[in-house]
């Protein structure tokens, strides 16, 4: 059971580097990696032009799994990691803000969705 817990681990990891990469070539600049706040992790916080983009990375052995693996309750606690960041990092404060997600399948290129969801609160 270890050994599988320790291959999802690093299948994981390889897919935010995968993600990390797709968004660079998209012109975004990479700030944080697995940032960690009292309310939860943020896989990739990254801005381009004025946007800083909170990122959600999941990797599935097929896209359409990816992008089912996203709860509401993992939303909501992205919304509240990513105002603990802007609020010990107000220079950030007058950015568009974003939540974008991105799913991560093998020998596949990554599916980067823009405004996955929005903070409604």
């Amino acid at each position: 059971m270890k050994q599988k817990k320790l291959k999802a681990v690093g299948f994981g990891l390889w897919g935010e580097t995968l993600a990390c990469q797709a968004l660079r070539l998209k012109g975004y600049k990479i700030l944080k990696r697995n940032h960690k706040t009292p309310f939860g992790e943020i896989d990739i916080i990254a801005k381009r032009r004025q946007t800083l983009c909170f990122v959600e990375v999941k990797s599935r052995a097929k896209h359409e799994d990816a992008m089912h693996a996203l709860s509401l309750f993992q939303q909501k606690r992205i919304i509240r990691a990513a105002k603990s960041f802007l609020s010990v990092n107000q220079g950030y404060c007058m950015f568009d803000i974003r939540f974008d997600f991105i799913a991560i399948a093998p020998l596949q290129w990554p599916k980067h969705i823009e405004n996955a969801w929005l903070d409604d609160t």
